[in-house]
């Protein structure tokens, strides 16, 4: 790493100091269904293994088994599912009292899915989904403004009562010095049609401290290269010049770059391993990479970390339950370290 990048790596995100709770995660909590018969398409599956999901729920798992004090702030259905979601969660060492019952008919999502790495389907049922049933006055001020970090993903964006209740949330978290974490999280099932998604994220981004997301989803910003060549990103670099402080584009098997506000550009590669599944790896990237600025670690680290959490959990057959303790991370990036030349 060069000096510029050194100097700049550390404290860029300015997280408070001790407060009751290192991160908040705000939006989906559902239930994933995995085929239990790998490499089959879904209508061959004869069985299915239950596990918690949704990207906030995924991150608020992987944070707190590494040590992190989270809290989830969403919605569950008044049901076995949302019984088990919240026990899930509070089992994983979650603070589960921002989490609302809804009795008034709403479910929680559900996802099947196949078990292959490539050309994997996955069938998603959110018809008056539970999440999606957030409202304003489920958001505690107390708790926000006693929080270090607040995360909110797309999905919650995509739906009122939820996108208000969202953008409440991270309008009190600037106003308590709470740093803001977006990721875009985009689905574009979720909204009514790409012109709401790009204006609703765009409004989002302005309230962000860091912004997430892979090509295709800042490509829903308007940013024209995000679904071309690899390269210096003309969005990531506007957000960081004139709202975020870092910017992190996700660019699959090529890693990740990290645009940092006084121009430093940090990349990191993937950890090669034998994937059984696509999905889980951005969660669980972001779990390792927030536990790791948190904890004041520099950026070149804290994007390894993300990287072999990463691997860790796309090497897994499930999402949430395939989250890396922090003794299994240390031991994959011990186990990955860069060999000493001998000569």
């Amino acid at each position: 790493m060069d000096a510029p990048e050194e100097k700049l790596s550390v404290n860029t995100l300015r997280f408070p100091g001790e407060r009751a709770t290192d991160l908040i995660c705000l939006g989906r909590a559902g239930v994933d269904l995995y085929a239990q018969q790998e490499g089959m398409p879904l209508e061959q599956v004869r069985g299915f293994r239950k596990s918690v999901g949704g990207s906030p729920a995924n991150v608020a798992t992987g944070a707190a088994r590494l040590g992190l004090r989270v809290a989830m702030v969403s919605v569950v259905s008044d049901d076995g599912f949302g019984r088990y979601v919240r026990q899930f969660l509070a089992d994983n060492a979650v603070d589960v009292r921002g989490l609302r019952t809804d009795n008034s008919g709403s479910l929680n999502s559900v996802a099947f899915t196949e078990m292959r790495p490539e050309d994997c389907k996955v069938i998603i049922y959110r018809r008056n989904a539970a999440d999606l049933q957030l409202r304003v006055a489920d958001i505690d001020r107390e708790a926000i403004a006693d929080a270090r970090a607040l995360l909110i993903t797309g999905t919650a964006l995509s739906a009122s009562p939820s996108r208000e209740a969202a953008l409440h949330a991270m309008r009190l978290a600037r106003q308590a010095g709470t740093v803001v974490v977006l990721d875009l999280d985009y689905r574009p099932y979720g909204w009514s049609g790409a012109d709401e998604a790009s204006v609703t994220l765009g409004l989002a981004c302005t309230l962000s401290d860091m912004v997430i997301g892979n090509r295709e989803e800042f490509a829903v910003l308007g940013d024209a290269e995000s679904s071309g060549a690899p390269g210096a990103d003309p969005l990531a670099r506007a957000l960081v010049r004139d709202t975020a402080q870092a910017v992190v584009v996700k660019d699959g098997p090529r890693g990740c770059r990290v645009y940092l506000r006084d121009g430093a550009v940090i990349e990191q590669g993937i950890f090669p391993v034998r994937s059984r599944k696509p999905f889980g790896s951005g969660d669980a990237f972001a779990a390792a990479l927030l536990w790791a600025l948190i904890g004041g670690r520099p950026w070149q680290e804290a994007v390894r970390w993300g990287a072999a959490a990463a691997a860790i959990n796309v090497s897994g057959d499930a999402c949430a339950e395939a989250m890396p303790t922090l003794p299994q991370l240390r031991a994959f990036v011990e186990a990955h370290a860069p060999k000493e030349s001998s000569s």
